[in-house]
């Protein structure tokens, strides 16, 4: 049940935000160089010093990976396979693991922590 929800939750919030980005985007491209520049600066991880930016990116990135791997197991539900109970719960508590991990290589890669 409470990965059911957090598919609900996160399918809203990358639907909410990702339209204010993709607006953003769209406008900032429409205002020129300097838009575009501020814009691109912002998203870029140039104002990393701000810690509400980093916690929001990490958020986001850990909400779209938890909503495509929950995603992906309803996929499979949806063909018939893993209703027993026990799989069923396993592959549910997975999904948050696996979307942890992922979302933290992705931000250590993006980031060029790596590098």
């Amino acid at each position: 049940m409470t990965v059911s929800i957090l598919h609900r939750i996160t399918g809203g919030a990358i639907t909410v935000v990702g339209l204010a980005v993709l607006s953003w985007w769209l406008m900032a491209i429409a205002g020129g160089e300097e838009s575009f520049a501020r814009f691109a600066s912002f998203i870029w991880f140039e104002r990393l010093g701000i810690p509400w930016v980093i916690v929001a990116l990490s958020l986001l990135t850990w909400a779209f990976f938890q909503h495509l791997f929950s995603g992906l197991r309803h996929i499979v539900l949806d063909t018939g396979a893993g209703y027993e109970l026990r799989v069923n719960k396993f592959w549910a508590i997975m999904t948050i693991p696996a979307s942890a991990l992922a979302a933290a290589v992705s931000l250590y890669l993006i980031m060029g922590v790596g590098k």
